[in-house]
């Protein structure tokens, strides 16, 4: 009891003392090479190194005192020697305790310490805490953006209104769109169109669409109508995305594909189109239609690793369906394949790069990676935010497999501008080509 009570003495007395140099690290932050205001793990450990050495140095002195000093010592002999009558000769807890205490302590001091826990991961580590539902902390520096605006923004804006058209950019609040819609000097903007409504019929853990089991009917006329807007929006790509319609018999393949082909017609084939479709239950006849629409990239997101798709995913989608679907449309001649991997859902890293090497086996050209972000308190919670410096090395990761692009970043999103850049160079040389070959 003596030695209990000298012991958690001792601990309240360290822990104030931690509390209080971590507020006053934290008040203190440091810059480093550009990146943004955070603490280095080089002054953490250095101050911990100090506060442990300044104060568990002792502890033993402090334990060993309040021990002898404790009122308690000998109502705790008096009960020890009752219990060595009774179990016939056992050892006194006065004697004991304290050997034993010695003992942990001397196991601490040899075990691995506070420095060892931190440098584990490297400089920057893979990841950083991601706060649970009810917890209120500071999201990293690197999840912040700027408020989007600026000519090309405003006008690109004020078009979409008076064409009526709908872009997932707005719908799911992308952290890009400022990015995206702004533009440049050397290239166009860019944005993504959701086709078939707004209303869902699947109910994945990660997606802010309504859903229902049976949303509203079809517009026969959105094909011609979007394909007429965009034309006239004055863009060189586009991405069209759209909802699972699992209540329509062809799942909505032939609205998606009459799009793509009216996008073609109205704009004389100058527009290059970029398909993020569902997986169509695995129909390879609806597969094959949207193939031979005549778009430039075929996408379909895996969404994340093999181990989390039932507990990502809506029920009905699948890693073998999504994986048929990608090769099917890949074997069907498909220009460009692409897919999209959200992280922090609680993958591992080997997870990851084992799904991009079945993708890259299953025929995918592009692949992109980004932090899952928590769109509402009742979707999925996201388990860690992965650093900057891990997405740098998936990329590189990436480019070793031998995939044509990849786009790794916290903001990256599977309709990303930086993406869509490059794969307009490609395709536009790959044009050229052609056309080279077919005049020689």
């Amino acid at each position: 009891i003596a030695v209990y009570q000298g012991n958690m003495a001792m601990m309240r007395r360290n822990n104030g003392t931690m509390v209080k140099m971590l507020k006053e690290l934290l008040q203190q932050p440091t810059r480093s090479a550009g990146l943004s205001s955070r603490l280095t793990n080089g002054s953490i450990v250095a101050s911990f190194q100090e506060l442990y050495s300044s104060h568990f140095s002792t502890s033993s002195k402090i334990t060993d005192q309040e021990a002898a000093r404790s009122p308690t010592k000998g109502i705790a002999t008096s009960g020890q020697k009752d219990m060595g009558d009774q179990s016939n000769g056992s050892r006194s807890m006065s004697t004991n305790a304290p050997s034993r205490a010695s003992a942990f302590r001397d196991k601490l001091d040899k075990g691995p310490g506070l420095d060892d826990f931190i440098l584990s991961s490297g400089d920057a580590g893979y990841s950083v805490y991601a706060p649970k539902p009810k917890e209120r902390m500071r999201k990293p520096d690197w999840l912040k953006r700027e408020v989007p605006g600026g000519a090309e923004y405003t006008r690109i804006k004020s078009k979409l209104r008076e064409l009526k058209l709908s872009t997932v950019c707005e719908e799911a609040r992308c952290p890009n769109i400022g990015e995206c819609w702004g533009g440049g000097e050397d290239a166009s903007a860019t944005a993504t169109i959701m086709l078939m409504g707004d209303t869902c019929t699947r109910g994945c853990r990660f997606c802010a669409v309504k859903t229902s089991r049976a949303p509203p009917p079809l517009d026969p006329d959105e094909p011609e109508n979007t394909a007429k807007a965009v034309a006239a929006w004055g863009i060189d790509y586009v991405v069209l995305t759209s909802v699972d319609r699992d209540d329509l018999d062809d799942f909505g393949a032939e609205h998606i594909a009459k799009t793509i082909k009216g996008l073609k017609n109205h704009t004389d084939g100058r527009l290059l189109v970029e398909a993020l479709v569902p997986d169509f239950q695995g129909r390879k006849d609806c597969v094959q239609q949207i193939v031979d629409s005549g778009l430039d990239v075929f996408a379909h997101n895996i969404e994340t690793v093999e181990r989390l798709q039932g507990a990502v995913r809506d029920r009905r989608a699948g890693w073998d369906q999504s994986m048929s679907v990608l090769r099917m449309a890949k074997d069907m001649g498909a220009r460009v394949t692409k897919s999209s991997i959200m992280l922090g859902c609680g993958e591992t890293p080997e997870e990851v790069l084992a799904t991009m090497r079945t993708l890259r086996e299953n025929g995918v050209d592009v692949v992109t990676l980004g932090q899952y972000m928590r769109p509402t308190k009742k979707h999925m919670a996201v388990s860690e935010y992965v650093t900057p410096e891990a997405f740098e090395q998936y990329k590189k990761e990436a480019e070793n497999m031998g995939f044509l692009y990849c786009a790794s970043g916290a903001m990256v999103r599977s309709s990303y501008r930086a993406g869509e850049l490059f794969l307009a160079n490609h395709l536009g040389h790959k044009q050229q080509d052609t056309a080279v070959h077919a005049s020689s």
